[in-house]
């Protein structure tokens, strides 16, 4: 077949990605009569839900706000069984989305875009995939998440050991068989902690390689009665509103009160109440100042290490696994179940990598300054190139053949409310760089959020009888100095994490995401559509 005949089909859109952001793209896409294509590396449907399978993956927002808003019916017809949902059923909850909404009839999966170039002429978006395929569309929407290029950690001899090697994000559908054997985990961020939790009962002999503890919360995960789910569902239109106005896209938000203007004593109570309720309310849903004032944040810092202590029995365990160098909510802050008393059985070795740092991968496992730790099963809970991995990974070209991934290596990552950038004329993206949904997110919020805006853009486009549309350099400018202003407000920056981009090498050093909160970056996006888009360029 020719090149002129591979790029004979046609489509007003391409969506890569059937996770939350691309099915609810297709959906408002095709309600707006715009024919749509959507690919996806898959074999189906939910994209992180797909692809994290790994043992205890969960869910750590609550059910009711992590779910769609778009359907009155959805709504009332899936029976949420906890609090936080397990892997698998929120999995069953994206396939039950696409199969009620029939989506599947536009989605190609085992299907990877590999380019896509803008020709300006035509104004249209060239797509390719990995299988020799070729699409033109006037609009391009990347909905491939923040967290979806898997991180292997970068330790000489990797490819000499004889055991089995296997990352979080490409755990297999068949399951990995763990019983008896020795597994050795590298990480302890949120996914590290989930797998650990769960499989330190059933694994012969556990080996945690360690370089950062954690401060934790402690999950409250009750089960839902027909009563309970009823109560929920009597609260969903307050809810769907709620969620669009605080800072992290939760029903909860921070205390209208300052830190300092509340005793002591009670301070220690609101913070008791906010740690009972199990749940990233202590985290974002207490005093805003945890995150400006280091004195406050020292507080919650202290608060949490006591109670970490409180559960490890062996306090030169518990040493390593008390942050030291950090203050708390600088770093995604994880919920987990029964995790510290893992480190109190006899069969889990805690391996501080500062300390004894990893040397190489041998044969038989992994050689540390300390010695060998033989292992069978090596698990990588190592990350991701978060904010920016899944769009560099893709040769995008836009303007003048100008490659995405050289354009931000050049100039630094750029980008207008982590939507479009300028030079890239149609391109949209969802949980991008400088916007919330790069991390200070409930995700359905901010994926939604952004996904009626790219909609409403698009509508507007049409409307005026326009091909394209980008920011201006000046609008981007603008946009990007706000961010970098509201971030090194915050104490995030002081500390070293995929937040700051500083688990990949040679990456540059910069907060991804906004900090200005999901209540204020959905204002300011609703300005700009009521400006008529100024400060975008259509054509």
């Amino acid at each position: 077949m020719s090149n002129v005949q591979q790029a004979a089909k046609q489509v007003d859109a391409v969506v890569v990605g059937a996770g939350f952001a691309g099915m609810y793209a297709l959906y408002k896409l095709r309600e707006q009569g715009l024919r749509v294509q959507v690919y996806e590396a898959g074999t189906g449907v939910g994209g992180t839900w797909y692809w994290n399978r790994y043992p205890g993956a969960r869910v750590d927002s609550q059910a009711y706000i992590y779910q769609y808003w778009f359907s009155k019916e959805l709504l009332a017809e899936w029976n949420w069984s906890e609090r936080f949902p397990a892997q698998d059923e929120t999995e069953r909850y994206l396939n039950h989305v696409a199969d009620r909404f029939d989506l599947r009839k536009d989605i190609q999966f085992k299907t990877r875009v590999t380019a896509a170039s803008y020709d300006e002429v035509s104004q249209r978006w060239t797509i390719t995939t990995d299988d020799g395929q070729s699409v033109s569309a006037q609009y391009f929407i990347m909905g491939t998440g923040g967290l979806s290029v898997p991180m292997l950690p970068a330790l000489p001899g990797i490819e000499n050991f004889k055991g089995r090697i296997v990352h979080t994000a490409q755990w297999p559908r068949e399951g990995v068989d763990l019983k008896g054997k020795r597994v050795g985990i590298i990480g302890t961020g949120a996914t590290g902690i989930q797998v650990i939790q769960t499989i330190a009962g059933e694994v012969g002999h556990l080996t945690v390689f360690q370089r950062t503890p954690n401060y934790t919360i402690p999950m409250r995960n009750p089960k839902y009665d027909d009563a309970a789910r009823e109560e929920l569902r009597a609260q969903y239109p307050m809810l769907k509103e709620r969620v669009q106005r605080t800072f992290a896209g939760f029903d909860y938000d921070f205390e209208d009160r300052n830190f300092f203007d509340v005793d002591p004593a009670e301070r220690q109570r609101i913070l008791q109440r906010l740690w009972d309720d199990g749940s990233l309310n202590f985290w974002i849903g207490g005093f805003r100042e945890v995150f400006f004032d280091e004195k406050v944040n020292a507080e919650f810092s202290d608060f949490v290490r006591q109670r970490i202590r409180e559960r490890v029995k062996d306090p030169k365990v518990a040493d390593k696994l008390v942050p030291q160098d950090y203050g708390f909510g600088t770093r995604r802050v994880p919920l987990e179940t029964k995790y510290y008393e893992a480190f109190n059985r006899d069969n889990v070795l805690l391996v501080d990598t500062k300390a004894t740092p990893m040397e190489e991968v041998t044969e038989k496992g992994i050689r540390t300054a300390a010695g060998l730790h033989e292992l069978d099963i090596l698990i990588c809970a190592t990350g991701f190139d978060a904010g920016t991995g899944a769009l560099t990974k893709v040769d995008i070209r836009g303007r003048d053949g100008v490659l995405l991934r050289d354009a931000w290596a050049q100039d630094g990552v750029r980008t207008t409310m982590g939507l479009q950038v300028h030079g890239y004329p149609n391109l949209f993206m969802t949980m991008a760089p400088f916007s919330p949904a790069a991390a200070f997110c409930n995700v359905p919020t901010c994926l939604q959020q952004q996904v009626d805006w790219i909609a409403d853009c698009i509508g507007f486009v049409r409307d005026q009888g326009r091909h394209s549309i980008e920011p201006s350099a000046e609008a981007e400018a603008k946009w990007v100095a706000h961010h970098d202003e509201l971030a090194n407000l915050t104490l995030v920056p002081k500390t070293n994490s995929w937040y700051m981009g500083s688990n990949v090498k040679g990456k540059p050093r910069r907060l991804l995401a906004y900090a200005g909160g999901v209540g204020t970056y959905r204002a300011k996006c609703e300005e700009v559509k009521a400006s008529g888009y100024e400060g975008f360029v259509t054509a």
